[in-house]
This record gives structure tokens, C-alpha cells and sequence, in this order.
């Protein structure tokens, strides 16, 4: 990958991005143990899970799951992001500190729910938790400026998902819709911070456009090797949950839009060939999720278009 590192002439830029994340973050901040339903729990003892006590649908249950799934993560993603920042500006330190704080309640408050709720049989969502963080999570050798860009693009891929699944919410669970709305909010934040300290690096220097294709060319997010991503694909696509046309739409084309990168001038060779790569790239993801539209439909077709969409790079909600 294109070795760009973190530009050491940016630390008061990034520090007033540090702050103001801390500004919006008070305002927003919230406690799980507000949100959560409590008037709904009962004793699994004495009143075991059964099936029909599920409330919400399957779609559904398997977006919430899924979310969780990548949420309980938070160990690794943290020690990751800490090993990956370490002997860079401290301020990289300390926001991964804060994210980490504000990021721990998304794991709690899911599971909470899905148990108090009864709409998951907590022994195999206990068992299913255990196996996502033994398979752990490496962040796969990316420089601290390509994990920035990695963690722009995968905050902003996980809100919009939040935000599509609150709107289904609505009518089935006002309390979940309400949940995952307040998860929404800090995932916002965590992207605005991200993405504006690649904005301020492409300012600097135009060729680091070549390690933000690089990312994006490369991208899958962090939940990609969780049990049953094949079906868990399939279930988004097909319930319109998050699909790869808006991944397309409302990540790719978000990014691209506010980091201005068609209108970037690079002067290297290399970073000039990169953006010619992205436009390529750019035009096969549109034709892909085109043809997944196209096919969502029978159950036959859905299930290869998602063989041929993780063929093809996509891995899908979280």
C-alpha cells in the first residue's frame, strides 16, 4: 500500500478536530440504561426462551444480530487502532481512548435488548458471541493515515446501516428504532472526525489520494468474517436493509464527494494512476449493485447474487 503517513504539520488541526468532537459528544451523550425496555424482562429460569416469543421479524433480528456481533468486537478493534497510532501524535491516542469509551455501550445495550426482549435465544447468542471474539479482528498492516481512511469510510458505512435498520424499526419497535437512532448519533461523530482529518491531509498534499483509493478499493468491514456471512448478506440485500447500492450511493459516493477527489491535482505519477484506478472501481461497484437489484427477488436468485457479490469483493452490512 502507498506509504503516507500522518503529516506531523496537521496536530493542532487534528487537536481542534479532537475538540470539537468532545463538544458534540457531551451534547449527545447518552446511557444505555435509559433506553433500555426493563419493564419487559422476565426470569429465563423460571420462564424459559421459546421461539414464538420473538417479536420482531427475521430481517430484522438478523440486522440487530449482526450490529452486535461486530459491536462486541470493541477488544480488539481498540488494541488494533491503539498498536496502529502507537508513536504517532498523541491526540490519535486520545481520541481512540474516547471512541472507545463512547463505542462500549453499542455492544451493551444490543445484547441487553435482544435478551430482555426475548427476541434472541440467549444461549445461542452467547455462544455466537464467544466465537466472534475468539476469531478477533487485525486491522491488516494499514499505516496510521490508512486506518484513518479505513475507519472513515467504515464509520460512515455503519451509520447509514444503523439508520436504514431504526427506519424498519419504527413500525415493528418504537423502543429499538429509539435505540438505535442514539447509536446513530455517535457514529456520525466518529466519521466526522475521521473523515475530516483525510480531508485536511489531501489539503496538505493531493498525492495522498493514492492511499485513500488504495483503502477504498480494498475495503471490507471489520465484521466480514463473523458466522453465516454469506446467509447474513443475502437477508440485508434481500430485505433491503443494506444493500450494496447503498454502500454505492451513501458511502462511495459520499466520500468521494466530500473529499473532492475528482477535482484533487496529485502530482505523482503513481497517486495520478490511482485515480484513474477509482474511476474504474467506482463504475464495476454501480454495476454490481445494479445487478443486485435487479435480482432481489426469488429466493434462487438472491442466494447467487450473493455468492457472486463476496465474489466479487462485497462483504456485506457490517
Amino acid at each position: 500500500m502507498a506509504a503516507y503517513g500522518v503529516n506531523p504539520l496537521l496536530e493542532n488541526k487534528l487537536r481542534q478536530l479532537y475538540k470539537d468532537h468532545l463538544e458534540r459528544s457531551n451534547k449527545t451523550d447518552w446511557s444505555y440504561a435509559s433506553l433500555i425496555p426493563w419493564e419487559r424482562g422476565r426470569n429465563y429460569d423460571s420462564d424459559p426462551w421459546s421461539p414464538e416469543q420473538v417479536t420482531i421479524s427475521p430481517g430484522l433480528y438478523v440486522a440487530i444480530e449482526t450490529a452486535l456481533l461486530t459491536e462486541v468486537n470493541l477488544p480488539w478493534f481498540t488494541s488494533g487502532l491503539t498498536d496502529t497510532f502507537r508513536g504517532e501524535l498523541e491526540v490519535l491516542q486520545d481520541f481512540i481512548r474516547t471512541w472507545t469509551s463512547e463505542e462500549d455501550q453499542h455492544g451493551n445495550v444490543l445484547n441487553t435488548y435482544l435478551l430482555l426482549t426475548r427476541n434472541s435465544d440467549p444461549q445461542r447468542l452467547h455462544e455466537l458471541r464467544k466465537t466472534v471474539i475468539r476469531t478477533g479482528w487485525d486491522p491488516g498492516g494499514l499505516s496510521p493515515f490508512q486506518a484513518m481512511v479505513y475507519t472513515a469510510i467504515q464509520e460512515l458505512a455503519t451509520k447509514v446501516y444503523y439508520l436504514n435498520v431504526a427506519r424498519i424499526s419504527d413500525d415493528q419497535d418504537p423502543q429499538l428504532s429509539h435505540i438505535l437512532r442514539q447509536i446513530t448519533k455517535d457514529e456520525t461523530l466518529h466519521y466526522a472526525f475521521y473523515r475530516d482529518a483525510v480531508k485536511a491531509h489531501l489539503e496538505v498534499n493531493p498525492n495522498y489520494v493514492e492511499a485513500v483509493v488504495e483503502v477504498m478499493m480494498g475495503f471490507v468491514m471489520p465484521g466480514h468474517g463473523m458466522p453465516d456471512i454469506a446467509e447474513r448478506v443475502r437477508l440485508t440485500e434481500l430485505n433491503a436493509i443494506y444493500t450494496l447500492e447503498h454502500y454505492y450511493t451513501q458511502v462511495l459516493q459520499t466520500l468521494m464527494r466530500v473529499w473532492d477527489i475528482g477535482s484533487l491535482k496529485p502530482d505523482a505519477p503513481s497517486a495520478i494512476e490511482s485515480m484513474i484506478k477509482m474511476n474504474k472501481h467506482l463504475d464495476r461497484v454501480a454495476r454490481l449493485a445494479a445487478f443486485a437489484e435487479r435480482k432481489r427477488g426469488s429466493a434462487d436468485q438472491d442466494a447467487r447474487a450473493a455468492s457472486e457479490l463476496i465474489a466479487a469483493g462485497w462483504r456485506g452490512p457490517m
